[in-house]
């Protein structure tokens, strides 16, 4: 059994059995392409490698193929084979593609592999480009030009990462997501979905502050699941400590108040999944630094619910219930449900630190216990939700 086989759908079969041509140009971040083209077939795929002359002086064939378990296509062929290989593809991704090749594509000119299939794909499949070059060729007005013209044409681009001199090749998860989002199942296509994640810091004096301990890492995923099945979804981050895509628009909220105030500012949501540890209690503030040594008496007040500020403005809220006992959460969660909320997430706090965690959906009518890694319960979270809405 050749390697790659048992990585298929490892992470997920979003795109499974989709058949993805992966065009390699000469760019030194061709040896980020076996991380890619394995990453793609975790999920699925099953990838196609394609390569210029010079990629090939910088990453060897062989390593292609090991990663994707397919012979690459080196030369170009022009027979009948070679062209039926891109038409019945689903998704053409040149990842890094290099000025040169772009200038080629956006020109019609074919005198590579790469470049000579993208004549016969790009009015026919979906077509990802995936730029790395050096940065002053990336902001060349002809390149830049030649990427709107190729934009016109339908082909997506996932921009670089700029670093200093260098326009480098975007994260290999933001490739992978932009590839899911084009061909996967694309269920939660349409909906504009907000998660507002990680905790809220209340500050005591100018240096000082009260926080829970979440890390925001459940929200991530609920929002990189969402944006990978079609949805425009916007991440509400607070103080964590896990970083979040690039690829997903961020706001940034720092205490309960901020957050409040960043609701009340919107007219209206579509969804909205508050998994956020916002602090039931605000302190007194200090001004200044509290000087240290001796004793401290903090005074809190209670700072009221935020779902509160969403149910007459959402169309469908999913909220995170979290208490000592399993019971008593889902106890509090049915009476949130009960409320208004569309959905409750319910947990206690036995398994907050461990790899595998265990969670109640529940819904106007229904309770079920889900268990599994943060990836895993975030699908199956909007799984319920896609169920609940009735799509």
């Amino acid at each position: 059994m050749h390697p790659s086989t048992k990585l298929k759908g490892q992470k997920s079969e979003m795109i499974k059995d989709k058949k993805i041509v992966l065009g390699v140009t000469g760019s030194i971040s061709a040896v980020e392409t076996v991380k890619l083209a394995r990453e793609l077939v975790r999920h699925g795929a099953d990838v196609y490698p394609i390569m210029t002359d010079e990629a090939q002086k910088i990453i060897h064939p062989q390593a292609l193929k090991f990663a994707s378990g397919y012979e690459p296509i080196l030369k170009i062929t022009g027979d009948v084979e070679h062209v039926s290989f891109g038409e019945e593809a689903d998704l053409f991704l040149v990842a890094p593609c290099t000025a040169n090749t772009i200038s080629k594509m956006a020109n019609g000119i074919g005198d590579t592999p790469v470049t000579n299939l993208a004549l016969t794909v790009l009015s026919n499949i979906p077509t990802i480009l995936a730029p790395a070059m050096h940065l002053s060729m990336y902001e060349n007005p002809a390149v830049k030009e030649n990427i709107r013209k190729l934009e016109g044409m339908g082909v997506e681009i996932v921009p670089p990462l700029v670093e200093g001199p260098a326009a480098k090749l975007a994260a290999i998860e933001e490739i992978v997501a932009r590839v899911i989002r084009t061909i996967g199942p694309g269920d939660l296509s349409g909906r504009r979905v907000t998660v507002m994640a990680g905790p809220t810091l209340e500050p005591i004096d100018d240096v000082r502050g009260i926080i829970n301990t979440s890390s925001g890492g459940t929200g991530i995923e609920l929002a990189k699941n969402a944006y990978m099945r079609g949805a425009d979804v916007e991440l509400w981050y607070g103080v964590a400590t896990e970083k979040p895509p690039t690829h997903i628009p961020l706001k940034n909220f720092v205490t309960a108040p901020d957050l409040l105030r960043m609701i009340e500012k919107v007219e209206s949501f579509d969804v909205v999944i508050s998994c956020a540890a916002i602090s039931d209690f605000i302190p007194e503030r200090k001004e200044g630094k509290i000087p240290s040594g001796g004793e401290l008496t903090l005074k809190l007040k209670p700072f009221g619910k935020v779902l509160d500020h969403l149910l007459n403005k959402s169309k469908f809220v999913v909220g995170f219930k979290l208490e000592d006992d399993k019971e008593k959460a889902i106890k509090k969660g049915k009476e949130l449900v009960k409320k208004g909320l569309d959905m409750v997430i319910a947990n206690d706090t036995s398994d907050l630190f461990s790899e595998i965690r265990r969670i109640y959906i529940i819904g106007p009518d229904s309770t079920m216990e889900v268990a599994g890694t943060r990836t895993e319960i975030a699908k199956k979270i909007l799984d319920s939700a896609r169920e609940f809405m009735g799509l």
